[in-house]
């Protein structure tokens, strides 16, 4: 299957990218690709240089897009569509877990509370243990 995304070029702490046609299997750091669709550069605000009638034909013919490489088309306005969440997939909590969440929380503040309270009883216990320094002569 073809795949339109980004290839990393540039030095290091330099990062440019490519936006290359390539097929999935390829990794993204072989180098391989059959045609460069673009470029992009984050450290100069962001500066595209995409061939949108390019990309538009590839994924006619059947090329799929990578989340990112998405996400940077339509906010060049290539394609139209909603933009996708390339972070970490992460669950909002539900009511249900909030509400346990906040009783557990409760919880360990109190253990902590009592767990305090023990050390210091221990401290004292020791205080009185120790016999009294008698006066050298």
């Amino acid at each position: 299957m073809l795949m339109i995304r980004l290839q990393r070029v540039g030095r290091k702490n330099i990062p440019t990218f490519r936006v290359v046609l390539t097929d999935k299997r390829n990794s993204t750091k072989s180098g391989r690709y059959l045609e460069v669709l673009g470029a992009y550069d984050p450290r100069k605000d962001g500066i595209k240089q995409l061939n949108g009638e390019k990309i538009k034909e590839w994924m006619s013919k059947g090329a799929k897009l990578t989340d990112t490489m998405h996400n940077l088309l339509l906010s060049e306005k290539i394609i139209t569509g909603k933009k996708i969440n390339v972070l970490p997939r992460k669950s909002p909590p539900k009511k249900e877990e909030v509400a346990s969440a906040e009783v557990s929380k409760e919880a360990s503040q109190a253990s902590v509370v009592s767990e305090e309270g023990k050390a210091e009883e221990k401290k004292e216990e020791k205080k009185e243990k120790t016999p009294a320094e008698a006066p050298k002569a």
